[in-house]
C-alpha cells in the first residue's frame, strides 16, 4: 500500500475491531472528520478507503488489531486494554476512548475462601494477567488455560477461581458465581505503530486532538 495519495496526503491505515465496539469506535472516527460511506454497505469488501480524508479502514478480528498494528500493517487502531495487558505488543497507547468498559476480575463461589496453604487453581484465559497478578501477592497459582465458558471450571471442581473479563456480572450471579476481587478495569485503547507514530506524527496527532474533543463532547 502506499503512503501518499492522488491529493498528496499520508494515508493513515486503522484496524477496527470487528462487532459493536469497532461500528461505535468507527463512529466518533466519523464524527472526527473522518468518514468512509462504503464502511457502512452490505459487502464482503475488507479495506474501506476515503482518499480525501487520507483514511483506510479494515476490520480484524479485536484480539488481532495489536498484531497488525505492532507489524505495522496498520499505522493506528484500537484494543482492549485487556489484550495490551495480556500479549504486552511493542505499541504506543495513544488514547483512552472510555468505551467498552468493564472489568478483569477474580471470581469465584460465594462462599469461596482461599486456603493459602496450598496451591490456588486459576481457571482463565488471560494467563499472563493471572501471573502478574498472583506474583503481586505472591501467591502460588497452578493455571488452567481455558478458551471459553470460564465460569464452568469452578463449577465442575476444575479450579478454585476464575481471573476472566466481568461486564454486568449476569453470568457469574445465574451461575452462583460472584466477584471476589477486581484486577484492573478494561476498556479500548487507541494504539499506534512506533514507526508510524514517528513518520507520520502530524496526521496521527491530529487524529488524536479530534477524537480526543469528540470523547470530551459525548
Amino acid at each position: 500500500m502506499t503512503s501518499e495519495n492522488k491529493y498528496g496526503k499520508k494515508i493513515i491505515n486503522v484496524a477496527l475491531p470487528k462487532g459493536r465496539l469497532g461500528e461505535k469506535v468507527y463512529d466518533i472516527f466519523e464524527a472526527s472528520g473522518y468518514p468512509c460511506e462504503e464502511i457502512k454497505e452490505d459487502s464482503r469488501k475488507l479495506i474501506f478507503e476515503n482518499e480525501e480524508a487520507a483514511i483506510r479502514y479494515f476490520w480484524v478480528k479485536p484480539s488481532d488489531v495489536a498484531i497488525y498494528v505492532e507489524r505495522g500493517a496498520a499505522d493506528i487502531g484500537v484494543a482492549g486494554k485487556d489484550i495490551l495487558l495480556e500479549y504486552s505488543p511493542d505499541v504506543y497507547e495513544l488514547l483512552d476512548l472510555n468505551m467498552g468498559k468493564c472489568r478483569m476480575a477474580v471470581a469465584g463461589p460465594k462462599d469461596f475462601r482461599d486456603n493459602t496453604g496450598r496451591t490456588l487453581r486459576v481457571a482463565t484465559k488471560f494467563c499472563n494477567i493471572a501471573m502478574d497478578y498472583y506474583a503481586s501477592q505472591c501467591r502460588e497459582i497452578d493455571i488452567i488455560k481455558l478458551q471459553g465458558s470460564i465460569e464452568l471450571a469452578p463449577i465442575l471442581g476444575l479450579s478454585d477461581v476464575i481471573v476472566d473479563i466481568v461486564e454486568t456480572g449476569t453470568t457469574l450471579r445465574e451461575n452462583n458465581l460472584e466477584v471476589l476481587e477486581e484486577i484492573v478495569p478494561i476498556s479500548a485503547r487507541l494504539i499506534a505503530n512506533k514507526v508510524s507514530f514517528k513518520f507520520k506524527n502530524k496526521e496521527i496527532e491530529s487524529i488524536v486532538k479530534k477524537i480526543r474533543r469528540n470523547i470530551k463532547n459525548d
